[in-house]
């Protein structure tokens, strides 16, 4: 963490913050402010860390939006992310060589691939200079921090969680939320899905406590890999080594048998019991809702360890952009090759991060015959975490630069028919909340590869079409028409809603030769004119085969929150939001410098 203060310094890429902050609420809102900024704002070290409930100060700093550019991703990863993804790519189409040149080539390249291993090392690391067991374990000794205000707790966000499965052959590094009950207990949001939650199924029949250990800070690179896709079984430090050529240098943990890097900041060792579940949550999360209460799996501390001289690293989730923007693109490009091993004809790929990643994919294709895209849809549901995915939009080799929105957006619009939809059942990541059961919900394809045959709605401006749309619904509010010059126009229309959507909808059918797309959602805390947020509000809140209907070349797509007018039974979450007195507290001290435009833009 020293090496990487000095590099982002050096690089002024970093933000010193030396006014007394606190670890609840006051920390956390000035990071998720910050990495909002232009180019994700600045890394930030907060140097006069205090737990004012606990009338704390802490000797530690506190960084934060690490990874919260283009530019610092390339910097921690010392290279380019394309450089990465290229050596992946040259190792997956290795061929025997056919001549003797070609031999030492490759002898070279296989030689070069001893780094990556990781190296077990005798003795103890510098994470182990300060250790603390049994009565003296304290995990309020940690500045950990409190994000938002409904949360159930203070939750590590950053922790490297290793585990291995019961017979010990198989080790894995992942990334969990982990919430602080007590001085000595962690909730494990380890989800059913999940390589941990594999291992802890073996621990569970065999009546075994399982041990885990959990990393805090050292080489950010660690914390990257605990976040990467890889296949059941591959130690993801693995890709440590790929992308530094040096191999992670591991000691054993105090008191579990688990192996963690000997320069992490902080490590905290526990045992599992698996006959143990405990309420964990709410918790702000990366979707831009809370997650609700459920039973988790919960970790005894045994030891807890940590450098003389230490960073905490932590990051912020709630609603885009966000830190994890980053590491997502550089996911996304790393893993890219192997992605093409499932779907060769696969070009390029891209995850918008105002959809929460798991909610939307773009994708471009080369389709060789009738179908292609929807064996790809079928393909990337099938695919590790891409199974988790939601929404699939496919285009042909001629589609402008997934990045481009805009100009995707008119493509794709100028050749959609409602027959270019495929709607389909499967699973969900834990945190969704808008499908009828937890786990499993709709999904939605659309494949824009064909250019098919549309015929243009006769256009309304937004004045005109609101009157006549109110004749129909007297619930509307507010109404913004997108994409106009398009052959799809997309109508959003906001409601006060009184009745199921799919009944405004068909009340709406009368004006379909005006209207092609309609999207519906909530007055209140949605502003029409904002496409960022209602893509994310959206992509969030619609399952396909509930809330998708067509009417002749009219499609309506219900955005609203559910309730019992939908006939939803399950909870439906609250959104992630600063709390406004801590706003007005941190400006009225002058650390809190982020613009009003921008605070309404990303609706904070």
């Amino acid at each position: 963490m020293k090496k990487t203060i000095n590099l982002l310094k050096k690089h002024d890429e970093l933000k010193v913050i030396d006014a007394e902050l606190d670890i609840y609420l006051e920390i956390p809102h000035i990071a998720y402010a910050e990495v909002k900024k232009e180019d994700g704002g600045k890394a930030l070290l907060f140097t006069n860390v205090v737990d004012k409930k606990r009338d704390v100060k802490f000797d530690e700093p506190v960084m934060m939006n690490v990874f919260g550019s283009y530019k610092r991703c390339e910097l921690l990863f010392g290279r380019t992310i394309e450089s990465v993804a290229d050596e992946i790519t040259k190792l997956l189409h290795m061929k025997p060589p056919a001549g003797f040149m070609q031999k030492i080539d490759m002898a070279k390249e296989l030689f070069s691939l001893k780094n990556i291993f990781p190296k077990r090392l005798k003795g103890e690391g510098e994470c182990q200079q300060i250790k603390y067991l049994e009565d003296e374990i304290d995990l309020y000794k940690l500045p950990v921090l409190t994000t938002w205000e409904q949360d159930g707790g203070p939750f590590i966000t950053m922790g490297q969680v290793y585990t291995q499965s019961l017979d010990g052959e198989m080790v894995n590094l992942g990334m969990y939320r982990l919430q602080v009950y007590d001085k000595n207990h962690l909730g494990m949001h380890w989800q059913i899905h999940k390589d941990s939650s594999h291992f802890f199924d073996q621990y569970q029949k065999a009546g075994k406590k399982m041990p885990v250990s959990i990393g805090i800070g050292g080489n950010p690179l660690y914390t990257w890999c605990a976040t990467a896709p890889l296949p059941y079984g591959v130690n993801e430090l693995l890709m440590y080594g790929l992308i530094t050529k040096e191999p992670a240098q591991l000691v054993k943990s105090l008191t579990t048998p688990l192996y963690i890097p000997k320069d992490v900041d902080y490590v905290i060792e526990g045992w599992v019991d698996p006959s143990e579940l405990k309420i964990e949550g709410p918790f702000g999360d990366h979707t831009g809702y809370y997650t609700l209460e459920e039973p988790y799996p919960v970790l005894e501390v045994s030891a807890i360890s940590m450098k003389n001289e230490r960073t905490y690293l932590a990051t912020v989730v709630g609603k885009p952009p966000l830190e994890d923007k980053y590491m997502g693109w550089a996911t996304g490009k790393i893993f890219f090759p192997l992605l093409k091993t499932t779907a060769p004809d696969l070009i390029d790929y891209h995850m918008p991060e105002n959809a929460g990643f798991h909610n939307l994919i773009l994708a471009k294709m080369q389709p060789l015959y009738k179908g292609h895209a929807k064996q790809f849809m079928h393909a990337f549901w099938g695919a590790g975490q891409m199974s988790f995915v939601k929404h699939t939009v496919f285009v042909d080799e001629n589609a402008p630069k997934l990045e481009n929105y805009e100009a995707f957006a008119t493509y794709v619009l100028n050749r959609f028919t409602p027959k270019s939809m495929f709607i389909t059942e499967g699973i969900l990541d834990a945190l969704d909340h808008s499908s009828p059961e937890t786990l499993v919900g709709g999904k939605l394809g659309i494949d824009a590869t064909a250019a098919n045959q549309v015929e243009a709605p006769q256009l309304l401006g937004d004045s005109e079409l609101f009157k006549r749309v109110q004749e129909f619904i007297p619930d509307v509010v507010d109404l913004h028409q997108f994409m106009r010059r398009t052959k799809n126009p997309i109508t959003v229309i906001s409601v006060n809603k009184t009745k199921n959507v799919k009944e405004y909808f068909d009340a709406l059918v009368t004006l379909s030769p005006h209207l092609r797309i309609v999207v519906f959602v909530d007055a209140a805390r949605n502003d029409v004119h904002n496409s960022y947020m209602l893509v994310w509000r959206v992509t969030n809140n619609i399952d396909a085969q509930r809330d998708v209907f067509v009417s002749g070349l009219m499609v309506g797509v219900d955005g609203t929150n559910k309730n019992q007018l939908d006939g939803f039974t399950r909870e439906w979450p609250d959104d992630v939001d600063c709390t406004q007195s801590v706003v007005e507290s941190l400006k009225a001290r002058g650390v809190w410098d982020f613009d009003d435009a921008l605070y309404n833009k990303f609706q904070l």
